[in-house]
């Protein structure tokens, strides 16, 4: 049985997720059986792509109900850039358009800049400000780069939710955790050494691995 479920909606980097999980010694696989995803002892909702898309996906392959009930569950849960965002209530993308409720808040898009000095999407990367320190986080310094791909970003109900804040022309929310849900805007899984880590961490609360010593990024 595989320690973390990657959920396949068809959308996303899913293989580029479960080689980095394994790199860092972790067991995962790529799956949409929901009986799989119940008997994993972590699952992972990765995302690239438009948020109704996405959200239509998971109700084509009938997994909406498979992944709030495996949060319900109290076992570790990690959502990854639209992963992330899909957990809340609802995006203003092509919207507004319902999300998985699962997370009190909704989705924005980062407002035009007229001087044209910020891009959208925001594409590469940038640093995190830690607001509060996840056990995912664990080795993670101020200001250690990640990187990142989106025109979207949460903005939840809950200040307390608030993990990590990122500056791109003003302060947005680029992770969250509340109880066993941890999500992050950017992509751990391109975010080298930095990235690598939090997924150590991620994989380590399920026990089968154990999280390297030292700082990362």
């Amino acid at each position: 049985m595989p320690g973390i479920a990657v959920i396949d909606y068809e959308m996303g980097n899913l293989r580029s997720v479960q080689k980095a999980l394994e790199s860092v010694g972790a067991s995962a696989v790529v799956t949409r059986d929901p009986k799989v995803i119940a008997d994993a002892a972590a699952a992972v909702l990765p995302g690239v792509g438009a948020f109704g898309v996405c959200m239509e996906n998971l109700r084509r392959h009938d997994l909406i109900a498979p992944v709030k009930d495996f949060i319900a569950s109290g076992r570790p849960f990690l959502g990854i850039c639209l992963g992330m965002q899909l957990l809340f209530d609802e995006s203003e993308e092509f919207g507004p358009v319902r999300g998985l409720g699962v997370l009190p808040g909704r989705v924005v898009r980062f407002a035009a800049d007229p001087a044209g000095l910020r891009k959208v999407p925001h594409m590469g990367w940038n640093a995190l400000q830690i607001v509060r320190r996840a056990p995912h986080l664990d080795g993670l310094v101020d200001g250690t780069q990640v990187y990142f791909v989106h025109s979207y970003y949460p903005v939840p109900d809950d200040p307390r939710l608030i993990a990590t804040t990122t500056n791109y022309g003003g302060d947005f929310v680029s992770a969250v955790w509340l109880a066993n849900v941890f999500a992050c805007q950017f992509h751990p899984e391109k975010s080298q050494a930095a990235g690598l880590r939090i997924l150590a961490n991620f994989a380590a609360l399920t026990g089968e691995v154990e999280t390297r010593a030292g700082a990362a990024g």
